[in-house]
């Protein structure tokens, strides 16, 4: 079992950078693979990037890749999104989800645990 919770949402102006942060709760966190999803209102949801269990695995979306980075450190049980060069369509829920594949995945319907989300706002 792991729980999951998000933190570091919050409004910014284009161009800007925010770190994301998903705190586990679990002895297994690191055999699980993890990664972070964004929902905008009225759409679906879609992967923005994950990463394997050992950390050596990576999978961004083609319209964040150059611009977020995800990571994780499995001793404190965190995982991260850096995100810079931020846009008015970065807006969106973002959600830290985690499966116990060992092989990264952008397929939500792969996850088992989800967090509860956090609003990031991009101005212009």
């Amino acid at each position: 079992q792991v729980q999951l919770v998000e933190s570091g949402g919050g409004l910014v102006q284009a161009g800007g950078s925010l770190r994301l942060s998903c705190a586990a709760s679990g002895r297994t966190f690191s055999r699980y693979t993890v990664g972070w999803f964004r929902q905008a209102p009225g759409k679906e949801r879609e992967s923005v990037a994950v990463i394997s269990w050992i950390g050596g695995s990576t999978y961004y979306a083609d319209s964040v890749k150059g611009r977020f980075t995800i990571s994780r450190d499995n001793a404190k049980n965190m995982l991260y999104l850096q995100m810079n060069s931020l846009a008015p369509e970065d807006t969106a829920v973002y959600y830290c989800a985690a499966s116990r594949g060992s092989v990264p995945t952008a397929d939500p319907r792969s996850y088992d645990y989800w967090g509860q989300g956090t609003q990031v706002t991009v101005s212009s």
